[in-house]
């Protein structure tokens, strides 16, 4: 089965950038379709950034879409979340997702087997 491990949170200002790393093991991993999620303070976790098993497709939040890109190198097993002009509004752990399949559409956590424990991100005015 599939472990993921997030890195890269930290605490940003307000416009700057940030890129999270999501690294996979297993031998499978181009084959599962990646998500990032993430859970604000007193809010329910949410669908932020998808992306099929040979990159041909992306999905997005529409919280996110234009400001955030999630991408994937499969040879290095490692998903990333590029994000730009970061708003206190991002402020959540990001988690990463992992699932069997080829779509970019799955947007429910419980489209997901595999779960990292997630970085935290906090976006300071």
């Amino acid at each position: 089965q599939v472990q993921l491990v997030e890195s890269g949170g930290g605490l940003v200002q307000a416009g700057v950038s940030l890129r999270l790393s999501c690294a996979a093991s297993g031998r499978t991993f181009s084959s599962y379709t990646m998500a990032w999620f993430r859970q604000a303070p007193g809010k329910e976790r949410e669908f932020v950034a998808g992306i099929s098993w040979r990159a041909s497709s992306t999905h997005y939040a529409d919280s996110v879409k234009g400001r955030f890109t999630i991408s994937r190198d499969n040879a290095k097993n490692t998903v990333y979340l590029q994000m730009n002009s970061l708003k206190p509004e991002d402020t959540a752990v990001y988690c990463c997702a992992a699932r069997s399949g080829s779509s970019a559409y799955y947007t429910s956590i419980t489209d997901y087997s595999y779960w990292g424990q997630g970085t935290q991100v906090t976006v300071s005015s």
